[in-house]
């Protein structure tokens, strides 16, 4: 049995978001195929994720110290250990199904918060010699994005900085078997928008299948 993570980030409704749709046609396609793996829904808005900041810092820093955990102050010792317990889950599962949608050509910020509580040296990589070595090979991942232009191809393509960035920081831990589902073009083309969601779910349903 495989655990699986279903990592959403986006504020709206499933029926007002383009990539939620998409994103609930492949659980649901998933959990026909796969009815014996335990999927876990983590709704980054919905979630408390700290923020790497002076508390944070001041932390990891009397850690490394060789200070005890109990030697934190309280807003310290709360922020490490639930980025740490965040970590930890990330880490005990075996796939990966990020949901997003493009803001400003990347994605929501809170997301960002959320990845940077899964890339602790450690814990999901390591230092070596030879460079920097991620520790969660075997793994794998799949990317749900809505874009409103055309970003897989053409002129606008450079400009899309989620599912690049989404890939590199997975890389570095460790996952390379990442798949990138792709909902775009409904504001370039709003005529279009609903047969081009269509097809994505069409697409969803066949990863699913795989994944």
């Amino acid at each position: 049995m495989a655990k699986v993570l279903y990592i959403t980030a986006n504020p709206k409704q499933e029926h007002e978001s383009f990539s939620l749709s998409v994103g609930r046609a492949f659980v649901n396609a998933y959990k026909q195929h796969h009815p014996e793996d335990e999927i876990v829904e983590l709704h980054v808005y919905d979630m408390d994720i700290p923020y790497i900041d002076g508390d944070v810092f001041n932390g990891w820093g009397k850690l490394q110290q060789g200070q005890a955990f109990d030697q934190l102050n309280k807003d310290e010792q709360a922020k490490i250990a639930r980025m740490n317990e965040l970590c930890d889950q990330f880490i005990e599962a075996d796939k990966y199904v990020f949901v997003t949608p493009m803001w400003n050509f990347s994605f929501p910020p809170k997301l960002k918060a959320y990845i940077d509580t899964l890339c602790i040296a450690g814990k999901t990589f390591k230092y070596t010699e030879e460079g920097s070595v991620g520790l969660l090979k075997g793994k794998k991942a799949l990317h749900i994005q809505a874009r409103g232009g055309i970003y897989s191809e053409g002129p606008a393509k450079e400009m899309e900085f989620g599912d690049r960035y989404l890939r590199a920081v997975l890389a570095f831990i460790g996952i390379t078997d990442v798949q990138t589902i792709a909902v775009e073009g409904m504001n370039a083309f709003p005529n279009e928008a609903e047969s081009i969601k269509q097809q994505a779910i069409e697409r969803a349903k066949k990863a699913a299948k795989q994944f």
